[in-house]
């Protein structure tokens, strides 16, 4: 199996990727753990090629994976995944994540990384 368990059982582990591609797609930078860091790296970059396509299939497939817009946000993950991220990144074929260590977690140990999009 090529994927991490990450501890997680499948539905748990997808869940917790779901929401980790929402807030960087939102934020474009968030800080979690190296392992989960490397997991979704392969997974926003897969919707970032789906946001290049840019055709009404390629909108639902990542609509199906992609979380929904709260109702404090002011822009859906979706709608900023099509019209600011992905014409970014128009000419480049891929590596679209850059992942940066940041040292140890105080609590556990666990290697802290930010994840962000280049």
């Amino acid at each position: 199996m090529s994927n991490r368990k990450l501890g997680r059982t499948s539905d748990q582990r997808k869940a917790m990727l779901r929401g980790l591609a929402t807030d960087l797609i939102i934020s474009e930078r968030i800080e979690t753990t190296e392992s989960r860091a490397k997991e979704l790296r392969s997974v926003v970059e897969k919707m970032i090629t789906l946001g290049k396509r840019g055709d009404l299939h390629a909108r639902r497939q990542a609509a199906s994976f992609i979380y929904k817009k709260e109702a404090n946000e002011e822009q859906d993950a979706l709608q900023k995944l099509f019209a600011e991220i992905a014409p970014r990144y128009e000419e480049r074929q891929g590596g679209y994540t850059r992942i940066m260590k940041l040292g140890p977690r105080r609590g556990d140990g666990a290697e802290m990384v930010v994840i962000e999009l280049v």
